[in-house]
């Protein structure tokens, strides 16, 4: 009678253990969101969203994405601090990184990363050479594009993404230094990694036409290469991660990697084919980070609230770009629905623990 007992308890454990796995999410913050757009400022009006983030001396950064309401949507990226990592004022009332009408950024600086070398901040930033217009309004994916003679250059024909690097002393004074990937690839969600890893830099990319047999992915992918010095990546790119779950029918990267003592924490976006947007975490390897060492089945993050169903995109949009860890605490600032920055926190230990045991 008590093998019989003492196996029902074991069953039960066992049982509850995989339940709380499963169930592990990041903590919202209940104040989100912690950033809204501002109808006094017309280039904020409409959005402040996607925030990259920088903790330093006490002060808690955000470089967040903002647009107003016209037509073409120019896009810009503005400043915040906070001293406690929640509750967040504006630097200035203008951005501190706007597009170049004369650039190759003229349509849009977005969704900025930020890593620190020695006294300088790196901020990688999406661009486009033309505004992409109100592209809530068309389908999944569409922005708008000029009417350019069948000569233009595909890239600038089709209004492509792409991502720049600018550099900074104090987070307000950027210089832009051009332009970090191919122009033929739509290819965003660029990072870099904070530091360098046996001489050389790391950065994730994901390049959207690398799909098909010849890349072994089916869907748009995430990458990585490394660099010598930073802005020269002539290195074949490695495929380092690509959806296998039902939420992961494409993926992206977010966040910039964080070093913890079980690999490079790494945050990336999954996104079903309802367009749904939910948040998966992996650990690579210290030393070849292009090894994963455990990656999430589950997701850590999803849609839930009103601003995350109902903003700019209808179907649910969290979408991390920034992330720090402050005294074991693991800040993770998103985007919520293309429209609000919202912050969501985790224990650092807890985490890893987590991605280790929750592992594919």
């Amino acid at each position: 009678m008590s093998n019989i007992f003492d196996s029902t308890i074991c069953i039960v454990s066992k049982w509850k253990a995989e339940l709380k796995k499963i169930k592990m999410k990041l903590k919202k913050f209940e104040g989100n969101p912690i950033l809204s757009p501002n109808p006094e400022n017309e280039w904020e009006s409409l959005v402040t969203t996607n925030p990259a983030a920088w903790y330093e001396d006490g002060t808690f950064y955000l470089l967040y994405r903002a647009a107003g309401e016209d037509k073409e949507h120019n896009i810009h990226i503005g400043l915040a601090t906070s001293t406690d990592g929640f509750n967040f004022n504006r630097v200035q009332d203008k951005p501190i990184l706007t597009p170049d009408p004369n650039g190759f950024d003229a349509g849009s600086v977005e969704d900025a990363r930020v890593v620190k070398f020695g006294d300088e901040y790196y901020m990688t930033y999406a661009f486009r050479p033309y505004p992409p217009g109100q592209y809530w309004k068309n389908e999944y994916d569409q922005i708008e594009a000029p009417k350019l003679s069948e000569f233009a250059p595909k890239c600038l024909r089709e209004n492509v993404g792409n991502t720049a690097l600018a550099v900074s002393k104090d987070l307000i004074n950027f210089k832009k230094v051009g332009r970090l990937t191919d122009p033929s690839l739509d290819d965003r969600d660029v990072i870099l990694f904070p530091e360098k890893i046996n001489s050389k830099f790391f950065m994730l990319h994901r390049p959207k036409n690398y799909v098909g047999p010849k890349y072994n992915t089916e869907t748009p992918a995430i990458w990585i290469k490394s660099s010598e010095d930073m802005m020269t990546w002539n290195v074949a790119s490695t495929l380092l991660l690509k959806g296998e779950e039902w939420w992961e029918y494409k993926v992206g990267g977010n966040t910039p990697p964080l070093r913890t003592n079980e690999g490079w924490l790494m945050l990336y976006h999954g996104v079903d084919k309802n367009f749904t947007y939910r948040l998966g975490a992996c650990l690579l390897d210290l030393e070849d980070p292009t090894k994963i060492l455990y990656r999430t089945k589950d997701f850590i993050l999803e849609p839930e609230t009103d601003i995350e169903k109902n903003g700019l995109y209808k179907w649910g949009v969290v979408f991390p770009t920034g992330n720090v860890i402050v005294d074991d605490t693991l800040y993770v600032y998103y985007g919520a629905s293309d429209q609000w920055c919202c912050v969501a926190t985790a224990n650092i230990h807890e985490l890893v623990q987590f991605i280790k045991q929750n592992t594919k």
